[in-house]
């Protein structure tokens, strides 16, 4: 599913998001930039070693909740990893909206501050984390959309690529992309 918003894109994707072709991979990373299971994981391992190196020496503090960080993409095919750090759910009522959203904002200014043009995302938070997916998915297509609003018509587009796992979490996303594609919406599906 792909749905357009001014001359930006968000598209849904299920597969691997360490094969995607785009300039820019988003990492599902903890704050300490440690590595560890599921997305940020696999993105290790495409990765190799070289990633984990990079960010020790360039973050040794690691990573606030709600931010993230860049690193280059060791042997993965995109040219940056971005290494986001989404909160914990903790049931919605300890700022894990904002910080959500803020997450997917700071990824998306790294790509434009990397004259990045594309950006594979993870759904942030929704795995260990425990973000519920329908939740998660609207505060970070909302994000979305708020940044290419405010994108200069000079810029030229960003494709955004969210990359989901399962059937279940790209449903759930694809429910809430349709929403905002219905008759009224600012955005056209392709």
């Amino acid at each position: 599913m792909r749905v357009q918003f001014s001359n930006s894109y968000i598209e849904l994707a299920q597969g691997d998001i360490t094969r995607q072709q785009v300039d820019a991979i988003v990492n599902a990373a903890n704050s300490a930039l440690a590595g560890g299971g599921g997305v940020d994981g696999a993105i290790h391992d495409a990765a190799g070693p070289s990633l984990m190196q990079e960010t020790r020496r360039r973050f040794p503090n690691g990573c606030p909740t709600g931010s993230a960080v860049p690193t280059s993409a060791g042997k993965l095919s995109a040219k940056f990893v971005f290494h986001a750090v989404g909160p914990v759910w903790r049931g919605g009522q300890k700022g894990e909206p904002e910080l959500l959203a803020s997450a997917y904002r700071r990824c998306l200014e790294l790509a434009v501050e990397n004259q990045c043009r594309s950006v594979a995302f993870p759904a942030i938070s929704t795995g260990v984390y425990g973000y519920p997916r329908d939740l998660a998915a609207e505060t970070a297509i909302e994000a979305i959309r708020e940044f290419f609003a405010k994108l200069p018509p000079s810029h030229g587009g960003l494709e955004v690529r969210v990359v989901l796992f399962d059937a279940g979490s790209f449903g759930a996303w694809a429910r809430v992309l349709e929403r905002l594609v219905a008759p009224g919406s600012h955005a056209a599906a392709r």
